[in-house]
C-alpha cells in the first residue's frame, strides 16, 4: 500500500493526447465510412439533377465628360455643349441597374416569354432553339400582373398545335398561323422546321410573366463592379441557368445604356436648336422691316450716297458705333433669355452658346441644365417624392434664379454703359450737327439694320454648329470586353459540393460520438479511471466475451479471456508481495459497487486460472443475500453452505466443502441458505475461525462477496482479506460511483484494494487489440463446449 499511497502524490498530467484521441474515433471507421458514403453519394445525386448557372461577363469603361477623350469631345467642348460633366459613378451604377433600363431589354429579347422542356429528373429550359414560333398580337400586362403569370403546355403534331394547361384539365387545338385568344393575350402559333430535342419531352412548356417581374429579376441578379475607386472600367456579370440569355441580356444592357446616355445628351441641343429657330423667324421679321424702310426713305429723300458727305464724321464715331452695337447685342440676348426663362416652365433646358459675353451667366445655365438632366434621369426610375429629386428640384429652383437675377444684372449694367455711349455721341453729334436731318435719319435706319444683320448671322452660325453637335453621337459606355460567358457552370460547384459533403460526412458520426462521449457517465476503458484517480492502480483488464460462447478458462485455453487473467494474477504478485511470508493460504476478496458489475463470473475464473497453475483453490460464496455458487458445485444434493454452519454449531466444516465442475483443484464452499440476519452472522467471531481454518487447508481462498455500496457485508469482513479487487464493468458502472472506494480507501474499511476492469470492448482493451492473443486458438474449440456448462453471469 505504500507504493499505491506514493503514487497519488504524482501530479496528474492533463496533456491532451491527440493520437490517442484520433485513435478513440478511429474504431469506428465503419460508422464515418457508411456516412462519407451516404453524404457523397448525396451530393453526386444534387450535382447530377440540379439545374447548372453559368456566368456571363462583360467590361465597359464609363468615360468621364471632365476629360478630352476624342474628336467629338473636343467639338463640344469648343461650341460649348459639354453634356454633365464629372461622372458620378453611383449614379451611373444606378441607372445600369434601374427598372426603365432593364424593362427596355426585357421588352427586346422577349425574354419574358420563356420555353421549357421536361426531362426525366429536371426541366431545362430552352432559348434559342424553340420547336415553334410566337407572334404576340395582344398583351394585357394587368390582366396577366393580376393571374401572376401563367404557363400552359404546347404539343405540336403536324401543323396543328395543342394547348393545354399545366394539369391537362383544359386544352384547345389550333392550326398554325391562327391566332388564339388567351385570357390575357392574343397569340399566333407557327411551325418551324427545327430538329426535336433529344431525350426530352415533345411538350413545350411556355411561361408568361409581365415585364416588371422579369426586369426585377434580373436588376437583382445583376452584379455591377468599379474595378478601381479612381477607374472608369466597370464589370458586368450575370449568373443564369441558360449562358446564351445571359450574354445577351449583358449586350443588350450596354447597348441600351448608351442609347439613353445619347438621348441624354441630344436633348440638350434639341431645345438649343428650337431657340435659334424661334429667334431667327423673330430677327428676320424685323431685319426685313428695316431694310423697307431704309429703301423707302431713300426713295422719298433721293439720296444716293450721303458716306461721302460725312466721311469725316464717321471714322471719329465709328468706334462708339462698334461699341453701341455689340451692346445692343447683348441687351437683345438678355432680353430675349429673360422671356425665354419666364415663358417655359422649371422643367424645360436653357439654351446655351448664344454668345452672352458673361462668363458666369454661361456657366450658371450650364449648370442648370446639368442639374436638370440629372434629375430627368432619377425621375426615369422614381418619383417626385425621391428625397434626390427634392433635392435636385431645390438646386434648380436656386441656380434658375441665379440666372434671371446674373441677366437683370447684365441688363442693367448694359442700359448703363448705352447711355454713357450716347452721352458720348451726343458730343460727335454736336461737331455734326450741320449734317441735314435726313443723314441722322439714314445712319439710323443703318444703325438698325446693321445690328440685325449682327444677330442673325451670329444665330445661323450657331444653328450649325447644333447640327453638327446632333450628328456627332459618341457612345457614352466604351465596350472593353463584350459579354461571354463560361463553359463550366459556376453553381453548383462540384468541388464545394463535394468538399462540403466530404466535411458533412466525417462532421455527423464525430459530432454523434462527440456528443455520445460528452453525456457519458459510465466507465469505459481504463484511462477513465486513472482520469478519475490514480490512488487505486488497475490490476487487470477482463475482455467482452459473447453470452452464448463459453465464458469459463478451460485448461491449456489461450483466449484472450485467458490471458488476461493471467496478467490478473501476474500483477496480484505485486500486490501481494507484503504477505508472502504469510503461513496460510492467500484470502481473495472480489466485490463491486454494486450487483451486475461481474463478481460472480471474475471469482470463478479466477479461481479456474489459479488452479491451473497448481494452486489449491477454494471459491467461498460470501454474498450470504444473492447465492450464486451452487451451479459450479459438483454434488448439487447437498446446499448446505456458510451462513448454515454460522447458524448451526453441530456442522462441521469440514463437510460443507465439496469439489467443484470447474477444476479438480477447485473446492466449492456455498453461501447456504439465505438467512434473515446476514450481518449478524457475519460478524461472529466465529467468521474468524472460519478463515483461520480455510487458510490452513488452501493456497488461495476466492471470496465471492456481496455489493459493497448497498450493504455493510463486505466491509465487515474485509479485515479478513489480503487484497481486494474491486470489480468495475465498462460501460455499466457509472463514474461517480468509483468515489465509493476512493472514499473506503481513505476511511480504512478496504486494505490493499485494485480495480479490475471488466466486460471491456476489444477497442478499449490494450493488449487484446495491439498483440491479438489466442491467434492459434483452435478454431474446433468452439465445438468441445459442454451443453452443461452455464453461460456466463455478470453479478
Amino acid at each position: 500500500m505504500t507504493g499505491t499511497n506514493n503514487f497519488s502524490n504524482r501530479p496528474r498530467s492533463e496533456k491532451l493526447n491527440l493520437k490517442k484521441e484520433l485513435v478513440k474515433y478511429f474504431h469506428y471507421w465503419p460508422w464515418f465510412l457508411l456516412s462519407l458514403t451516404v453524404f457523397l453519394s448525396l451530393g453526386f445525386l444534387y450535382l447530377r439533377y440540379t439545374t447548372p448557372v453559368y456566368s456571363a461577363k462583360a467590361s465597359i469603361i464609363i468615360k468621364d465628360k471632365s476629360v478630352d477623350s476624342g474628336v467629338g469631345e473636343a467639338i463640344y467642348s469648343e461650341l460649348g455643349i459639354g453634356g454633365m460633366g464629372a461622372n458620378n459613378f453611383d449614379t451611373e451604377i444606378g441607372i445600369l441597374k434601374s427598372r426603365r433600363l432593364m424593362a427596355e431589354v426585357v421588352k427586346s429579347l422577349n425574354i419574358q416569354y420563356q420555353y421549357f422542356k421536361e426531362g426525366k429528373f429536371r426541366t431545362i429550359e430552352i432559348y434559342d432553339n424553340i420547336p415553334f414560333s410566337m407572334q404576340v398580337l395582344r398583351m394585357d400586362e394587368a390582366r396577366l400582373q393580376e393571374l401572376g403569370g401563367a404557363s400552359f403546355k404546347i404539343t405540336q403534331k403536324g401543323s396543328d398545335f395543342i394547348i393545354s394547361d399545366l394539369e391537362g384539365i383544359k386544352s384547345i387545338k389550333v392550326k398554325s398561323g391562327t391566332p388564339v385568344k388567351l385570357e390575357f393575350a392574343d397569340i399566333v402559333l407557327g411551325a418551324t422546321s427545327l430538329p426535336k430535342y433529344e431525350g426530352l419531352s415533345d411538350q413545350t412548356i411556355i411561361t408568361f410573366s409581365t415585364i416588371e417581374k422579369v426586369a426585377a429579376h434580373y436588376r437583382n441578379s445583376i452584379n455591377l463592379v468599379q474595378e478601381a475607386k479612381s477607374s472608369g472600367l466597370m464589370n458586368l456579370e450575370l449568373q443564369d441557368p441558360v449562358r446564351q440569355k445571359a450574354r445577351d441580356i449583358l449586350d443588350q444592357l450596354i447597348l441600351e445604356y448608351n442609347r439613353d446616355a445619347i438621348e441624354d445628351r441630344n436633348l440638350i441641343a434639341g431645345n438649343t436648336a428650337n431657340f435659334i429657330n424661334e429667334r431667327l423667324s423673330i430677327i428676320n421679321g424685323e431685319l426685313d422691316s428695316v431694310e423697307t424702310g431704309k429703301e423707302t426713305f431713300k426713295e422719298e429723300n433721293l439720296l444716293t450716297d450721303i458716306q461721302a458727305q460725312s466721311q469725316l464724321f464717321i471714322q471719329n464715331a465709328n468706334e462708339y458705333n462698334k461699341r453701341r452695337q455689340e451692346i445692343g447685342t447683348q441687351l437683345e440676348l438678355a432680353g430675349a433669355m429673360l422671356e425665354y426663362i419666364g415663358s417655359n416652365s422649371k422643367s424645360d433646358l436653357l439654351p446655351t452658346n448664344l454668345g452672352i459675353s458673361e462668363m458666369g451667366v454661361n456657366q450658371q445655365i450650364n449648370e442648370y441644365n446639368d442639374l436638370v438632366l440629372e434629375r430627368n434621369r432619377i425621375l426615369g426610375g422614381s418619383s417626385e417624392k425621391n428625397p434626390m429629386v427634392i433635392r435636385l428640384n431645390n438646386n434648380i429652383e436656386q441656380i434658375k434664379n441665379n440666372v434671371v437675377q446674373s441677366l437683370r444684372t447684365m441688363h442693367s449694367n448694359l442700359e448703363i454703359s448705352q447711355e454713357e455711349l450716347r452721352r458720348q455721341s451726343s458730343s460727335i453729334g454736336s461737331q455734326i450737327y450741320a449734317v441735314p436731318s435726313k443723314e441722322r435719319a439714314y445712319r439710323g435706319i443703318e444703325r438698325q439694320q446693321n445690328i440685325k444683320e449682327t444677330l442673325y448671322l451670329f444665330l445661323l452660325q450657331k444653328r450649325e454648329e447644333n447640327s453638327l453637335s446632333l450628328a456627332v453621337t459618341e457612345p457614352k459606355a466604351k465596350i472593353v470586353d463584350r459579354a461571354y460567358f463560361t463553359d463550366y457552370p459556376v453553381a453548383p460547384s462540384a468541388r464545394n459540393i463535394y468538399l462540403g459533403t466530404f466535411i458533412l460526412g466525417l462532421f455527423l458520426p464525430f459530432s454523434v460520438l462527440y456528443v455520445k462521449e460528452m453525456f457519458n457517465d459510465k466507465v469505459k476503458s481504463k484511462s477513465d479511471i486513472e482520469g478519475f484517480s490514480k490512488e487505486i492502480p488497475v490490476v487487470g483488464m477482463i475482455p467482452k466475451i459473447k453470452r452464448k460462447r463459453d465464458g469459463l478458462i478451460r485448461g491449456k485455453d489461450r483466449s484472450v479471456l485467458a490471458e488476461s487473467f493471467r496478467i490478473l494474477i501476474t500483477n496480484l504478485q505485486y500486490l501481494l508481495i507484503n504477505v508472502k511470508e504469510k503461513t496460510g493460504g492467500i484470502v481473495l476478496f472480489v466485490t463491486s459497487t454494486t450487483k451486475g458489475e461481474g463478481k460472480t463470473f471474475t471469482s470463478v475464473n479466477l479461481a479456474i486460472t489459479l488452479a491451473n497453475s497448481g494452486k489449491k483453490v477454494l471459491l467461498l460464496g460470501g454474498d450470504l443475500r444473492n447465492p450464486k455458487l451452487q451451479a459450479y458445485k459438483a454434488n448439487s444434493d447437498n446446499l448446505l453452505g456458510l451462513s448454515d454452519y454460522l447458524l448451526n454449531d453441530n456442522l462441521c466444516l469440514r463437510f460443507l466443502l465439496g469439489p467443484s465442475n470447474l477444476h479438480k483443484d477447485i473446492d466449492v464452499l456455498t453461501s447456504g441458505s439465505i438467512p434473515p440476519n446476514p450481518y449478524e452472522l457475519l460478524k461472529q467471531e466465529k467468521m474468524a475461525k472460519v478463515f483461520k481454518d480455510l487458510e490452513m487447508r488452501y493456497d488461495f481462498i476466492v471470496v465471492d462477496t456481496a455489493p459493497a455500496m448497498p450493504v455493510a457485508d463486505t466491509s465487515l469482513l474485509t479485515k479478513y482479506a489480503d487484497a481486494v479487487l474491486f470489480i468495475v464493468r465498462s460501460g455499466f458502472t457509472e463514474k461517480d460511483l468509483l468515489e465509493f472506494p476512493l472514499d473506503c480507501l481513505k476511511e480504512g474499511k478496504f486494505n490493499n484494494i485494485s480495480f479490475v476492469l471488466n466486460d471491456l470492448k476489444p477497442t478499449h482493451l490494450g493488449y487484446g487489440s495491439k498483440y491479438g492473443y489466442g491467434y492459434v486458438q483452435d478454431k474446433k474449440s468452439s465445438w468441445l463446449k459442454r451443453s452443461r456448462d452455464p453461460e456466463p453471469i455478470y453479478y
